[in-house]
């Protein structure tokens, strides 16, 4: 391409094949040679000079040279007549357009009519202009351009609608949007997923839905990757129907774009249907779909949450393969992801070797230690990132203070909640507050915790005094545990935890007509408990048990084994903690139903399934219980395994024994 003159074409023909050539900045010295070869040849009143001109700006533009695609359009003929078209200004506008340079291609657009006839903005012009201001939020220019584009009778034009209701909706007027495409006497796919993505993005995800689905029902539709990417912001908080909506409209699409398959698994991910997320992604391999980048941040928290450690493997090895790092936003996922699934030596691993690191990242790893039960870690990999300059944010704080709590550092809480408003001035919110309070009420503090309560800058919600009630059952302190569930039944009625909490305290202390009056009450008000989950990863599949489960196929043979497990525990003296039975309302009166927890049930399923020293990984939807906790030790060393029991609270990594927790939580 970097052809000397005496080498270039000699016809003018010859020549416009070569500016077509001419794409990137590299060719830049071969395009300033075609042009001036043009200039020899092509006299300003030749037929062709006009078509040049339009190449000229084309390549120019091309190779990022648009100072010289402006001196083209500018140029004139020696007698003064112009050379410049309407169809030169569209060419240089799209380019500008392309580049982000909006005000400089709304100035253009304004110095076209001044021109003549032979330069009047088209059916073309104008949606461009309405596309930069769009993009610079310039509604006044915007309204003034859709004015002209009626008295002109463009506004029925396909291509300007489109860009109207974009404008319109990219600057906050979703209503002048929807009249526009209201009155669009054809509608085509680009139409409603611009209608689709206007309401999105103003935060109106009720009328996103419904105008996706009136869509989806018109025969003939054809939703694409456009449809499914502008309906995602709307399905942040979803509702199960409207998503199982969704995802029909992804089955049924007959070509799914990567654009697709990633809205998908965003949709999934959001709405913590993390089960789904990771079959989607599984089904994605099945079909040969190469995923990118955010395919692989999107699906590796939920791989996090379920334990799913073979297929969080099996995508760190697809990043390494595609050489995707250094990228922050993968490394953190995957730091998340390995330490969701109790393998805090890969998520240090990980950390240790980014070639750089963000708040986000140490937060993630001191998030990672405080979960697993190092405290002390945790609290020397804040002191670390702060001697390293970086400034803690407020979701740094939590982490930090979340880990001060699972391992009962009183004095350090206090301190870093104490630096955290006087020297950080972050304004303490209701996640800092419960990390505190459940710092002070863990450690026996319960009094200082009240108090601490009553001080608060804002009004306490009910993970506020959810954590003085978990504290005052650990250390039977009825009178504030009782002023707690007042405070919680007031918030939440419906909420079946601290019914069952304030149940179990009354069963610590005796007071069997109480346990009795708050069943009484949660029979009245239809309130039932919340059926315990245990999720495991075995192969490409994810296996869920509930208590007492009877359902999966190898029932029979996952009894079998549980009742060999426990007569072997038994004879080292593992005694049922019958205050455990206490977590299930309904059934707390029977010891036998200890033995058929979720937990344990897929605690047998696994040493079933897997070969000897293969971690056993187990993710549940509640806290797990002290009776499941014990004998999750004594089965760690009676079967020489590794046991890492995930709950909604920390991770318990267990090895011959020995919880991470320190039986701390």
């Amino acid at each position: 391409m970097h052809a000397s003159r005496s080498h270039l074409p000699t016809s003018g023909e010859s020549l416009l094949r070569l500016l077509a050539a001419c794409r990137a900045p590299a060719h830049l010295p071969s395009l300033r040679a075609a042009h001036a070869r043009l200039l020899v040849l092509l006299h300003p009143s030749h037929p062709s000079a006009a078509h040049a001109n339009v190449k000229l700006i084309q390549a120019y533009a091309a190779c990022s040279a648009l100072p010289l695609a402006h001196t083209v359009l500018e140029s004139s003929s020696p007698d003064g007549r112009s050379r410049t078209t309407t169809v030169c200004f569209n060419v240089l506008i799209r380019a500008l357009t392309a580049s982000s340079l909006h005000r400089d291609a709304l100035v253009l657009f304004a110095s076209m009519r001044p021109r003549g006839p032979a330069c009047f903005p088209d059916h073309y012009t104008y949606p461009l202009a309405l596309k930069s201001c769009s993009a610079s939020k310039d509604l006044l220019l915007g309204l003034q351009i859709h004015s002209a584009v009626a008295k002109l009778r463009l506004d029925r034009n396909v291509y300007v609608a489109h860009s109207a209701i974009s404008m319109y909706s990219r600057c906050g007027r979703p209503e002048d949007a929807y009249r526009v495409f209201d009155g669009m006497p054809h509608r085509d796919v680009v139409s409603w997923n611009a209608m689709i993505a206007g309401f999105a993005r103003v935060g109106l995800f009720d009328r996103a839905i419904e105008v996706f689905k009136q869509f989806v029902v018109l025969q003939g539709s054809m939703p694409d990757a456009g449809t499914m990417a502008g309906i995602l912001p709307a399905m942040g908080n979803a509702k199960p129907d409207d998503i199982r909506f969704v995802r029909r409209v992804f089955d049924n699409m007959q070509f799914k774009e990567l654009i697709s398959w990633n809205a998908m698994l965003a949709v999934y991910a959001n709405n913590e249907f993390h089960v789904k997320a990771v079959e989607l992604f599984m089904l994605m391999e099945k079909d040969e779909v190469e995923p990118d980048s955010i395919t692989l941040a999107t699906v590796l928290p939920p791989c996090g949450e379920l334990s799913a450690f073979s297929v969080g493997k099996r995508i760190h090895e697809i990043i390494k393969r595609k050489n995707m790092c250094p990228n922050l936003l993968l490394e953190n996922a995957l730091m998340d992801m390995y330490a969701s699934c109790g393998c805090l030596k890969d998520a240090r691993e990980i950390f240790d070797l980014m070639s750089a690191r963000d708040v986000i990242s140490w937060t993630s790893i001191i998030s990672a230690y405080g979960k697993h039960g190092h405290g002390r870690e945790a609290v020397d990999l804040f002191e670390k990132m702060l001697g390293q300059g970086l400034e803690p944010d407020s979701i740094a704080f939590v982490a930090v203070l979340a880990a001060c709590s699972h391992a009962g550092l009183l004095a350090d809480g206090k301190h870093y909640f104490d630096s955290m408003t006087s020297r950080y001035h972050i304004i303490p919110k209701a996640e800092h507050y419960t990390c505190m309070v459940d710092l002070l009420g863990r450690a026996g503090c319960i009094n200082e915790a009240y108090d601490f309560i009553t001080t608060m800058l804002i009004e306490p919600n009910e993970r506020v005094w959810g954590a003085l009630l978990q504290a005052c059952r650990i250390h039977s302190n009825m009178d504030i545990g009782l002023v707690a569930a007042d405070n919680l039944f007031s918030l939440v009625p419906e909420q079946t935890g601290y019914y069952v909490l304030l149940s179990n305290m009354y069963a610590r202390a005796g007071r069997w007509a109480d346990v009795t009056s708050v069943r009484s009450v949660m029979v009245n008000k239809g309130i039932k408990k919340f059926p315990g989950t245990s999720i495991v990863e075995l192969g490409d599949q994810v296996h869920t048990f509930h208590i007492g489960d009877r359902c999966h196929p190898q029932s029979e043979m996952i009894y079998h084994k549980l009742d060999e497990l426990l007569g072997k525990i038994r004879g080292m003296g593992y005694n049922p903690e019958v205050e455990a039975t206490l977590h299930d309302v309904e059934e707390e009166d029977k010891e036998d139903h200890l033995s058929v927890h979720s937990e344990k049930l897929a605690i047998a399923f696994l040493l079933l399934n897997t070969s000897p020293g293969t971690i056993i990984r187990v993710t549940m939807n509640l806290r797990t219980c002290s009776d499941c906790h014990l004998a999750a030790k004594l089965i760690s060393i009676i079967t020489c395994r590794e046991i890492v029991l995930k709950d909604t609270n920390r991770i318990h990594h267990i090895v011959q024994g020995v919880c991470s927790c320190g039986d701390y939580w």
